[in-house]
């Protein structure tokens, strides 16, 4: 295993070797290396977000990346005054947010070396929030950098892209996140093993299910669905359970935040008190209540594209047995009914089923509701093998 090039900020990059050796260039200013404005790119679990804040602690760091120091430290936990990490729980950042961080970009470091701006969703920047971003990065401020995280270059858009320095970083091997859970976390080895496995390269969703008994029972669930998919009634059941229980996980994941928001702006407003302004704080109220909304929208579209992840995986390891592939089973214990379905099925089926399964992520996308999107997808993969 590689867990990367020394220890310091970059101790978490697993099997980054390549990306880490470019940034810490950056950093001492080898030749050309550094540059005001990063686009980093990389497949879900890659460490795109920690490979920004790492950076951005390095750049702030008197040793380069020690860890150790209060800069590495702030940096890395939010606190830095020359650090701004941007990560947002709603569908997308609009121009208002966008025009916040340009005017941050502008000062000059108050403790720091730079000033550094991490976007971790520089993909769901909307349009016109782009705009904004484009001329700060054309122009940038002597002492600023700008660090954009995506999961494809695509995924930005094109004028933002060509003035970003590229940075891919790659999918870590099982064996690289199997040792990180050992050392790290203190993982047992066969649990250590199996996450790895299971979380195909994904360190966040991988130490989740090495952890979490809850994780693992929903990933059972969901893996058990292609075997209770014998026509429309059953199809239509399982998308149901299946949106419901995504909803159900991104309310009990923001449950007690909301609650906080609440009480904290219901404080800040004065409501119950004598001098509340009602109608000034039923607005900021419905205000609070529609970004919640938003935010548990995309926390349940998440958990479903995370289960459309795990069919994936599976229709991957019923092709591997059908062309006889010999590549190791993503979910081994479950080959006796990956082999089943294997038999039952042709390799063209198996394909139309992965295909149903992109389709609907394509749809969530495009903001198909949720619901017509995965009946669409359950009903497609019954149908497949019936497809000339």
């Amino acid at each position: 295993m590689t867990v990367t090039q020394g220890a310091g900020v970059w101790a978490d990059l697993v099997g980054q070797d390549r990306a880490v050796s470019v940034l810490r260039r950056a950093v001492t200013g080898a030749g050309h290396a550094m540059t005001h404005a990063w686009l980093v790119t990389g497949p879900p679990g890659s460490g795109r977000s920690n490979a920004a804040r790492a950076f951005a602690a390095a750049l702030q760091c008197e040793r380069g990346g020690c860890g150790e120091c209060q800069a590495c430290r702030t940096s890395l936990s939010g606190a830095h005054p020359d650090v701004t990490l941007v990560r947002t729980e709603q569908l997308s950042i609009g121009v208002d947010e966008v025009r916040d961080l340009v005017r941050r970009a502008q000062m000059s470091p108050t403790l720091g070396r730079r000033q550094v701006l991490v976007v971790e969703d520089a993909d769901r920047v909307t349009e016109r929030g782009a705009d904004a971003l484009l001329k700060s990065i054309e122009e940038p401020a002597p002492k600023t950098v700008w660090l954009l995280c995506a999961p494809t270059p695509d995924d930005v858009v094109a004028t933002i892209r060509s003035r970003c320095r590229l940075l891919t970083l790659a999918t870590p091997s099982d064996r690289a996140v199997a040792t990180l859970l050992m050392e790290r976390d203190g993982i047992e080895p066969a649990m250590a093993e199996f996450a790895a496995r299971a979380a195909q390269g994904h360190i966040g969703r991988a130490r989740r299910l090495a952890r979490d008994e809850e994780t693992r029972a929903r990933r059972r669930e969901v893996l058990l669905i292609p075997s209770r998919l014998t026509g429309l009634g059953p199809c239509l059941d399982a998308a149901a359970n299946l949106v419901e229980a995504c909803a159900a996980e991104a309310n009990q994941a923001t449950a007690e935040l909301d609650a906080r928001e609440r009480a904290e702006l219901g404080e800040a407003l004065g409501v119950g008190t004598k001098g509340a302004r009602p109608r000034h704080a039923a607005a900021a109220l419905k205000a609070l209540e529609d970004q919640q909304k938003a935010r548990a929208k995309r926390l349940q579209r998440d958990a479903i594209d995370r289960a459309l992840t795990e069919l994936t995986g599976y229709f991957r390891d019923v092709l591997s047995l059908q062309t006889g592939a010999g590549v190791a089973l993503l979910n081994e214990d479950l080959r006796k009914q990956l082999t089943a379905a294997a038999r039952a099925s042709s390799p063209e089926g198996t394909l139309r089923r992965i295909d149903a399964l992109l389709a609907c992520r394509t749809a969530l996308e495009t903001n198909v509701g949720p619901l017509l999107a995965v009946e669409a997808m359950m009903i497609g993969l019954v149908e497949a093998e019936q497809r000339g």
